[in-house]
């Protein structure tokens, strides 16, 4: 698989912004339903280190319920946006473990996992938080914008062979959200406290922001990023 971007489907055609020096750290962050890689590279190159290698693969087109059964980019199939709705389980499983294959073909070409940073918005935040959980290798850190976690019943069992419940974990929400409501990430804040470390667990809210970002935690998961690949592996010294 080693150096082979064909051997591992998401990076054949994900967008990726090199670093300018010799890479040894990787961000890599998944857009939400029915958008691309692209959405979100400008982002992430705007908050560039020279050594960190970004990644924005794409999802793959899909049959949505949610959306009618229309053909569009999705990490898995989405029946609802609620606690109770039920849930694609061999979708989300199979995606994780595509994403497991970016980190593991990153590390055979010389980026550790405890160099990478995984992250996403929405349905691509879901998909970094469930990877993270039930990947056995320690990540330096997970990013997660207006999200939930996916399968959420199966914790705390489905880590029970996780490498991340040291790993700390952002959540940022805007408490406008009229899509995944704000209280969603919250009681996936709490959720993610039972398996977990709670201490490693960042939650912060954004007033009046709708289901989107903005300058403001754009420039939060800037400092996170650079906290987490610039002065130290990990990011515990971010709160």
């Amino acid at each position: 698989m080693c150096g082979n971007n064909m051997s591992v489907p998401l990076l054949a055609e994900a967008v990726t912004v090199s670093g300018t020096e010799k890479e040894t750290a990787a961000v890599i962050f998944l857009h939400g339903l029915g958008d691309t890689g692209h959405g979100w590279a400008d982002t992430m190159t705007s908050i560039r280190l020279p050594y960190v290698k970004y990644i924005c693969p794409h999802a793959p087109r899909i049959p949505v319920t949610l959306n009618m059964k229309m053909n569009m980019p999705s990490w898995f199939d989405l029946m609802g946006l609620s606690p109770e709705s039920p849930e694609d389980e061999a979708g989300i499983k199979r995606a994780a473990e595509n994403i497991k294959a970016i980190i593991d073909h990153e590390a055979k070409n010389g980026i550790p996992p405890h160099r990478v940073l995984l992250g996403g918005f929405s349905q691509g935040g879901a998909l970094s938080l469930y990877t993270a959980l039930t990947c056995q290798q320690q990540l330096a850190g997970v990013v997660g914008l207006s999200c939930w976690l996916p399968l959420h019943k199966t914790f705390p069992q489905a880590a029970s062979g996780s490498g991340n419940k040291d790993t700390p974990i952002l959540q940022c929400h805007g408490e406008m959200d009229p899509m995944i409501p704000v209280q969603f990430g919250s009681m996936t804040a709490e959720k993610l406290k039972t398996i977990v470390s709670p201490q490693k667990i960042t939650f912060r809210t954004y007033p009046g922001l709708m289901h989107s970002s903005c300058p403001e935690v754009g420039s939060y998961v800037a400092s996170v990023v650079v906290t987490c690949l610039n002065s130290s592996p990990y990011l515990s010294s971010v709160g």
